[in-house]
């Protein structure tokens, strides 16, 4: 997760050397990290239904290790066209990792307790990764070169998916084991997956595309239009699909919470992108500062992600519900004073907590969110219903930043231009509406108790009671006192 959330935020603080290197436009510059998203956040679902149909330890091994060699080649290659390419096969690789890598917790850690604080040091470690990563490829900047950026994950991905083949246990006898090879191909729902891969493909490339070509375009408006329409007959034929043998049953998006989780899965991510998107390029080519003194300014966002990872015990004293809400609370707080944050001496008192605030918020809201999200379906679902939670988390910050350089862009062409804060401000005062909206959401819709599904992984401080209904805010101790099952 680490690596993925690295290859995500890295290429903020190295877009500047890879146009020099590359002779890169803005358009171009813009598609080294799209094309990234683009195929990471297509193909998850395929990956998930891999993980959940066969066994997880060879798409996750696999992987991390193809991840490892073609950043090996992005780091050597001359041509932007190669760079892009590879980069976009990253991305592929990336998808192989995630759901596998939640299918695997499942399995691994079938103890409530444990599942839970698994869960949540990989979330943690996935936020950690996406702003971090800046940092760390700030360093290798100033320091070193660019291609170290790209070296970094070979070193860290081919030794761990060496490691994983001899520390993750053998395949064991799964639920699908018994089926035909034909029987597990038609549970893939390659029809259902590839409509929905397809679709994602196109909506991302129009959303990207909108910044340079513009929202009227027909570069954006065709595989837009033509995304939706994909969408619908995805949920037509999944519709009429068996349950067991669809991808995404159209009974999921009923199970209790899921909606609402998912709508939830599109702040964390969203928040970090445009925080870190304004402020790097603000404090380089607005500032003048370095990249490795714009890289200390923004350590304290990194800093509070880690410090928000160990949270997860929270979750003995509070419900979900009211987590998340607080980490909504600390998001709202800390846009508004960003947006307030409008020159270098506003730093300390405005940017500076906005950044903690800002970056502990999203985390335990994505911390809590990503273990609650396994409570709504079955265990035998890990690998889909990861695979969903992390296309949230991806098309959020893709789709958002899109929408923060239109912003930014059309009030700088009225406001003074690139070197005014004015068109900051206006992206700022758009994330507290949407990250607004989201809390009130969890508040309207989100329950408190649930009913408990077969399998189910049971959050750390849920009870389920003698109805099969689960109460959020109860501690585990608190089960073996009363005898209850948890």
């Amino acid at each position: 997760m680490f690596l993925d959330s690295f290859n995500l935020s890295a290429l903020f603080a190295a877009t500047p050397a890879l146009k020099e290197a590359f002779n890169l436009d803005e358009s171009e510059s813009s598609w080294v990290m799209s094309a990234f998203q683009l195929t990471y956040a297509s193909f998850l679902l395929i990956s998930g239904r891999i993980s959940d149909v066969y066994h997880p330890k060879p798409a996750f091994v696999s992987g991390v290790c193809t991840l490892g060699l073609f950043s090996l080649g992005a780091g050597f290659v001359a041509n932007k066209i190669g760079l892009i390419v590879l980069r976009a096969l990253c991305g592929i690789c990336a998808a192989l990792t995630i759901p596998s890598a939640l299918a695997l917790i499942v399995q691994l850690f079938p103890e409530p307790r444990e599942q839970a604080r698994a869960i949540s040091l990989f979330g943690g470690v996935g936020g950690i990764g996406n702003v971090f990563g800046a940092v760390i490829s700030a360093l290798f900047v100033q320091f070193a070169s660019y291609h170290w950026v790209f070296f970094f994950v070979t070193i860290l991905a081919v030794p761990a998916a060496a490691a994983c083949i001899l520390l993750i246990p053998p395949q064991t006898k799964a639920e699908n084991a018994r089926l035909s090879t034909s029987a597990k191909v038609k549970k893939l729902d390659l029809v259902g997956v590839t409509i929905l891969t397809a679709a994602l493909i196109l909506f991302i490339f129009a959303i990207t595309s909108a910044a340079d070509a513009g929202w009227a375009s027909a570069q954006v408006l065709a595989p837009l239009i033509i995304s939706i329409f994909m969408v619908v007959g995805f949920f037509i034929w999944e519709a009429r699909t068996l349950p067991e043998n669809a991808a995404v049953p159209p009974k999921t998006w009923f199970l209790p919470n899921f909606a609402v989780l998912f709508g939830v899965s599109l702040i964390p991510y969203f928040w970090w992108t445009t925080t870190i998107s304004i402020f790097y390029p603000l404090f380089q080519q607005v500032y003048g500062m370095s990249v490795l003194m714009s890289a200390v300014h923004m350590i304290p966002i990194g800093v509070a992600a880690l410090l928000a990872s160990f949270a997860g015990p929270l979750s003995r004293f509070f419900s979900t519900k009211l987590l998340i809400l607080f980490g909504h609370i600390l998001m709202i707080v800390a846009t508004i004073l960003l947006a307030l944050g409008d020159g270098p001496d506003k730093y300390w008192p405005f940017v500076f907590p906005g950044l903690v605030l800002g970056s502990a918020g999203a985390m335990i809201t994505y911390s809590h969110s990503s273990i609650a999200i396994f409570q709504t379906a079955p265990a035998s679902m890990a690998g889909i219903v990861g695979a969903i939670y992390n296309c949230g988390l991806e098309l959020s910050a893709s789709v958002g930043l899109a929408i923060d350089v239109s912003i930014e862009s059309s009030v700088e062409e009225r406001k003074g231009g690139f070197t005014r804060y004015d068109g900051r401000a206006a992206t700022f005062w758009w994330l507290l509406a949407a990250v607004a909206v989201e809390a009130l959401a969890v508040i309207v819709f989100y329950r408190t108790h649930v009913p408990a599904p077969n399998s189910l992984v049971v959050l750390e401080g849920d009870v389920k009671d003698s109805a099969g209904t689960i109460s959020s805010g109860s501690s585990v101790s608190d089960l073996e006192k009363s005898g209850i099952e948890a």
